[in-house]
């Protein structure tokens, strides 16, 4: 019985190749979702400061969980995690932008709207 093949005695073992595929097993590919997930979360990146960024954003990341649980269950025969990833980031960085722009136009209300006069303005020779 031979437990691991040498190349001479006491040298490293030689690195065991990988068992032959089965014939019926699919080729591995890029999932479909991982490019659609890129392109949403670039597209709420770039919106995301006129807070046109939040639907793409909510689309990008629903179709990322979607898509890393179809990658899980093909045991490694579907590929583009580093596509979700980059999507991933690109629409949280879109969810930021929107949340920052609505904070600002809130301030920007807020700070205004405590500058209004309230009441009926009057003319300066009316009592």
């Amino acid at each position: 019985m031979m437990v691991g093949m040498t190349t001479a005695p006491g040298q490293v073992p030689v690195a065991q190749s990988m068992p032959p595929r089965h014939p019926l097993d699919p080729d591995p590919a890029r999932a479909t979702k991982a490019r659609a997930v890129f392109a949403l979360g670039l597209i709420a990146a770039l919106t995301g400061l006129f807070v046109g960024g939040l639907v793409p954003a909510t689309v990008a990341l629903q179709l990322a969980r979607q898509a890393r649980r179809e990658a899980y269950a093909s045991g490694g025969f579907l590929t583009g995690a580093a596509w979700l990833r980059r999507g991933e980031r690109l629409a949280w960085t879109g969810l930021v932008l929107v949340a920052v722009s609505v904070v600002a136009a809130v301030v920007i209300g807020v700070v205004r709207l405590a500058d209004a006069s309230y009441g009926q303005d009057f003319a300066p020779n009316v009592d």
